[in-house]
């Protein structure tokens, strides 16, 4: 079998992640290439030799542009901090190189749209890691939608909710801090949610939101990062990013919708929901009961509707068929997995990879006016 050396920048929760869908990818896909986890590049030589090896990668290093260099490294994965997005995956289009990357695409629209483009011109396959959207679940209310099972679309209400920095002991880390991450629970949860949108509804035409930091300053962190609590230095930093985000839109197929992201919801985890309402029905998703689809059907005798459970978790129901018999249910990894695998055929067959970077820069188009509207406190249109 044809083989695709593969080279991981970034090694903590989402190269976690990756790693994963690399080893797996061959075992639960019939792929026309199998992925090799040749080198995972990181910061602090102990650690990044300690993913190395719990995960497999044959090899690893603390400069990126090693993994760019090497012949044997057809795919560069970039999972690091947002602010490195950019210099990242230019550098590894101009090499030549398969990129995946992950979202936020970049820091604002101009970012994201240089990269888009560069990818183009290198002539390489480019992708986005929006990993929700190849949940079974979603993609089953993406195929009732086409389908036209709920008919016109009138409203979409999307939601992401955490509550991981209500403490405000708890440090000021990467994601904290504007110059490196860009936004805070905008960039970062409604990214997700703006791209189920897309994916489901279709492209925004202008929104009107508003955020709030609710901690302005917390510990400045000298050790840890990511989505746990660091060790913490002298002094106080000041928060520079939002801590929640709401905003309500407009579509071009005029429908409308409104959106909430916030890390101060306390109680919730990582509950991502939206429901859907068209002419003939509605569909409702909620991923901390990720392999269920609720479908209402209004289409049916008065006496009888009212809001069906799917289990989406059948052979017919998309990539559920690589995994388990039907009813054994599939997890947050088995997204990243299935992205992997698609990532592999697009490369192989020559076929378009999604979510692209197209849609990482629309994306950001989203992001960018929301930010925008919050500052002007006015609705703001969205660049075609």
């Amino acid at each position: 079998m044809k083989e695709l050396g593969v080279g991981l920048i970034g090694h903590q929760f989402m190269g976690k992640a990756h790693s994963n869908a690399w080893l797996k990818a061959a075992r639960f896909f019939d792929l026309p290439a199998k992925p090799v986890m040749k080198v995972i590049c990181g910061i602090g030589a102990k650690e990044v030799q300690a993913m190395a090896e719990r995960w497999g990668w044959e090899s690893w290093t603390e400069n990126y542009r090693e993994v760019l260099e090497r012949d044997d490294v057809q795919i560069v994965d970039v999972c690091t901090p947002n602010y490195l997005h950019k210099e990242m995956v230019l550098a590894a289009a101009a090499r030549g190189k398969h990129v995946v990357c992950e979202k936020p695409l970049g820091m604002n629209a101009a970012e994201c749209k240089e990269m888009w483009k560069a990818a183009e011109k290198a002539k390489v396959k480019h992708m986005v890691s929006h990993c929700y959207r190849r949940c079974p679940a979603v993609m089953l209310a993406k195929e009732l939608i086409d389908s036209g099972a709920i008919g016109r679309i009138f409203h979409i209400r999307a939601v992401y909710l955490q509550d991981w920095i209500i403490d405000p002991k708890f440090p000021l880390v990467w994601r904290l801090r504007k110059e490196v991450s860009g936004s805070g629970a905008h960039g970062d949860l409604n990214a997700h949610i703006i791209d189920l949108a897309r994916f489901l509804v279709g492209e925004f035409s202008e929104v009107c939101g508003m955020t709030e930091t609710f901690i302005k300053e917390r510990p400045i962190e000298v050790a840890g990062g990511g989505l746990a609590a660091g060790k913490t230095g002298k002094g106080m930093g000041k928060v520079t990013v939002d801590d929640a985000a709401l905003f309500l839109a407009r579509f071009a197929n005029g429908a409308i919708g409104s959106f909430e992201a916030t890390r101060f919801a306390q109680g919730r985890k990582n509950c991502e929901r939206f429901e859907i309402n068209g002419e003939k029905g509605s569909l409702a998703f909620d991923f901390e009961e990720m392999n269920v689809l609720w479908y209402f059907d209004a289409t049916r005798p008065r006496n009888v509707q009212g809001f069906t459970k799917i289990l989406a978790t059948d052979p017919g129901h998309s990539y559920f068929r690589n995994y388990w018999p039907g009813g054994h249910i599939v997890g947050y990894e088995h997204q990243f997995i299935a992205g992997a695998a698609d990532f592999i055929k697009a490369i192989v067959e020559d076929t378009k990879a999604w979510p692209d970077f197209e849609d990482g820069y629309r994306n950001q188009l989203v992001l960018d006016a929301v930010l925008e509207s919050a500052a002007k406190k006015a609705w703001v249109k969205i660049p075609k």
